[in-house]
């Protein structure tokens, strides 16, 4: 059985590299003919017999689904379209309606042409459309020159045509959800891949510099180089992709969180956890770690998790020091404040500021003011803090500061947790 998997396995790998998704469907459709044309003649016939059945239309979907499958590698590329189309209208919309008009209407061939339409709109929407129209008129032809023609009148078709037009448009629409699901993924990749290059960009230029000129100094005075000079260009270089790899590490967190349980499952003091992120955050200089600085009123204790809750106060404090760079100037507190009956973690900067009209955007999935940002870590900071019943809000002025306000239960509804303290 594991050697009849893996075989299958590798038949349709090898297909999808091939060929594109909707060819390799066609090819699987065409496989299901070649087993399904002969297995259920007999099942229609002498299992469950059927007021019509026909060896020649089985013959011809048979024929037809065999050439496309053994054939398909060997046709030219506008001959394999139009074979696939005709197997495809033949196989489908033809056969079963023509099936289900001969056996006047019976609920086995009612069901089965819902099937078949189900299967025909995995395909393109408009080819699969036009094999609709195309082979039913066939099938009705043929009926009415073959069968007791005023059966097409019969209630009993004319309550299927509303039946399969809503078959038709929820296969669909279904259709298009997943594309425009596949497309903001993308779009979201894009914005990721974005945010990642414009960080490591700047630190990319830095070792470039860095290294032009070591090969400066190396050119210009040989064996009598400078070693102080040239250690303190190594030292920057070295600087800059340790601040990358933790660059990488903080997206790599943040990404890594969406995908785990939010719920809490540790007791946490704040007053570490901010130290923690603090230390793990990549500062681009010691002027930026500088600008930076943390108060502790009074040290508080939450349920939540220590790996999320690094991920929150991290986004936080990049949105901060981003707004100071935008500024040009201003500063960054973390004030931990657990005297209030509801405890409290307040991210104050004096940057930039944000606009009123986009103070009520910012924790929407995928809103970004133009700072060049994916729009999804205020969203996920969000996500996190609701898991744990706390609560996040932004109070802002524009061109003065702006200050996160992170409200947590008090530790008299917190639930009975492991303590965490490492």
């Amino acid at each position: 059985m594991n050697r009849i998997r893996s075989t299958s396995t590798h038949w349709l790998l090898r297909y999808e590299r091939e060929f594109d998704h909707e060819t390799v469907r066609m090819v699987l459709l065409a496989w299901i003919g070649i087993i399904g044309m002969p297995l259920y003649y007999v099942i229609w016939t002498w299992i469950f017999p059927q007021e019509y059945e026909s060896i020649a239309l089985r013959s011809g979907g048979f024929v037809l689904c065999l050439g496309l499958a053994l054939g398909l590698r060997r046709m030219p590329e506008r001959v394999q379209r139009v074979y696939a189309f005709v197997t495809v209208t033949y196989t489908l919309p033809f056969l079963f309606s023509f099936m289900y008009l001969m056996n006047h209407g019976a609920a086995v061939w009612s069901q089965s042409f819902l099937v078949a339409l189900i299967l025909l709109f995995h395909f393109d929407t408009a080819m699969a459309s036009v094999s609709l129209v195309l082979g039913t008129a066939c099938a009705v032809a043929l009926f009415f020159a073959t069968g007791d023609h005023s059966f097409l009148s019969h209630p009993d078709v004319l309550e299927q045509l509303p039946i399969a037009l809503f078959t038709v448009l929820v296969v669909s629409i279904a259709k298009l959800g997943r594309r425009m699901m596949a497309q903001e993924k993308l779009a979201g990749m894009a914005h990721g891949l974005a945010t990642v290059s414009h960080e490591l960009r700047t630190p990319l230029l830095s070792v470039e510099a860095n290294v032009r000129g070591a090969n400066r100094l190396l050119a210009r005075d040989g064996d009598h180089v400078d070693m102080a000079v040239l250690g303190e260009a190594l030292s920057r270089i070295q600087f800059e992709v340790r601040h990358m790899n933790h660059i990488v590490d903080l997206f790599l967190l943040s990404a890594t969180a969406v995908q785990r349980k939010l719920e809490p499952n540790e007791h946490l003091s704040m007053r570490e956890l901010v130290e923690s992120a603090l230390s793990r955050y990549p500062f681009a200089t010691q002027a930026q770690r500088e600008a930076v600085s943390i108060k502790v009123r009074s040290d508080f204790v939450f349920a939540g998790q220590r790996e999320l809750g690094v991920v929150v106060i991290l986004n936080l404090l990049r949105n901060a020091l981003k707004a100071l760079q935008r500024a040009g100037k201003g500063r960054v507190r973390l004030v931990v404040d657990g005297q209030r009956a509801t405890p409290r973690l307040l991210v104050i900067d004096s940057g930039c500021g944000i606009p009123r009209r986009d103070l009520a955007k910012i924790f929407k999935r995928f809103y970004t003011s133009g700072s060049g940002g994916a729009g999804i870590g205020l969203t996920l900071c969000k996500d996190i803090l609701d898991a744990w019943q706390a609560s996040i809000r932004c109070v802002s002025r524009e061109l003065a500061y702006t200050m996160f306000v992170l409200e947590f239960p008090p530790p008299a509804r917190m639930a009975a947790l492991p303590r965490r303290s490492d």
